[in-house]
């Protein structure tokens, strides 16, 4: 989740992995009638602030660089402000999608400025987390409803007379406040301030034994590192989530999937092509994330190891005539 909704957060197995309003798997994208192949030129590509997002970035960055001879830009921003910038025109794709259905029927549907690009390959899962030595101390706790109980643990000079449900960057999409107070919780939600922050904290508290219960997300890379345990809270059903004031339920899970303007869909860039035919496993994506952000790689260093161990996977996101 990150980031979205994620998310986010949601492993659970599901009949209605949503894309959109609608539903379904994009379409292929090819010129639209009229337009020839053109030169990569200039492509403007979304930047959101989680790791995920940043190795996806990586690898297609590079790959439009070197392989199509594109001119990559980049716009660093939170998610709502690159669906308006797709939306102008001033940004081209979105490379990582967390649901957001509202702004697909929007933008998609209703305006028809953007179209879907596509999935990432990517299974998106957005819930409560706590670290794994709690659930050996305090094997109940895996019970939400256990925290009616148990509140007193989590408390910090940051939630007062309450439990503290940790989340990460304050931008992020997420239902947490409406879920403790409609699930009857005595906790209150306090801002670590960014995804590093959150990961850090989850990681001080794995090492000190300190309680934690914070919201957190997969496809992530620290989950390869400290095997968070995810607290599964009501199940979701679709629409039980409709409205933010009384939503009750779990995150929903996810096909994350990519966004592109409308215009460039169908301009002819190579760079559109590559965008939608681009498709990884969290594996591969974790794999990226962990080098640009534990490794300390640069984020072309880490794409390039990637894509010199990924050949065969790679080579298939290029255009036919490439």
């Amino acid at each position: 989740m990150r980031p979205g909704r994620h998310l986010l957060a949601a492993g659970a197995t599901l009949a209605a992995l949503m894309l959109s309003g609608c539903g379904g798997t994009a379409p292929a994208l090819a010129p639209a009638p009229g337009v020839s192949r053109t030169a990569c030129g200039s492509v403007r590509l979304a930047s959101n602030p989680w790791a995920g997002y940043d190795a996806n970035l990586a690898v297609v960055k590079l790959l439009a660089e070197k392989e199509l001879g594109c001119k990559v830009t980049v716009r660093a921003e939170a998610e709502a402000d690159s669906w308006k910038h797709l939306a102008d025109g001033s940004v081209d794709a979105i490379l990582e999608n967390w649901g957001h259905d509202d702004l697909k029927k929007k933008y998609i549907d209703t305006d028809r400025v953007a179209v879907e690009g596509g999935l990432t390959g990517n299974k998106g899962v957005i819930g409560w987390y706590v670290p794994p030595w709690m659930v050996a101390e305090y094997p109940d706790i895996t019970n939400w409803k256990k925290l009616k109980d148990r509140w007193e643990l989590f408390k910090t000079p940051k939630s007062g007379a309450k439990g503290q449900f940790l989340a990460g960057d304050p931008t992020y999409v997420t239902n947490d406040e409406a879920l403790l107070r409609n699930l009857g919780l005595n906790f209150t939600v306090v801002y670590a301030g960014s995804e590093d922050a959150l990961i850090k904290a989850f990681r001080d508290a794995e090492r000190t034994k300190t309680p934690l219960l914070g919201y957190f997300y997969s496809p992530q890379w620290l989950l390869s590192e400290v095997k968070l345990v995810h607290i599964p809270l009501p199940p979701y059903t679709p629409g039980c989530d409709a409205d933010p004031k009384t939503v009750a339920c779990d995150y929903q899970p996810y096909d994350l999937d990519k966004i592109l303007n409308r215009t460039f869909a169908y301009s002819g860039s190579p760079a559109a092509e590559l965008i939608q035919n681009f498709s990884w496993t969290n594996d591969d994506q974790n794999q990226v994330a962990s080098d640009i952000t534990a490794k300390k790689l640069t984020p072309q260093a880490a794409a390039q190891k990637w894509l010199d161990s990924h050949p065969q996977v790679w080579r298939k996101w290029l255009p036919a005539t490439t």
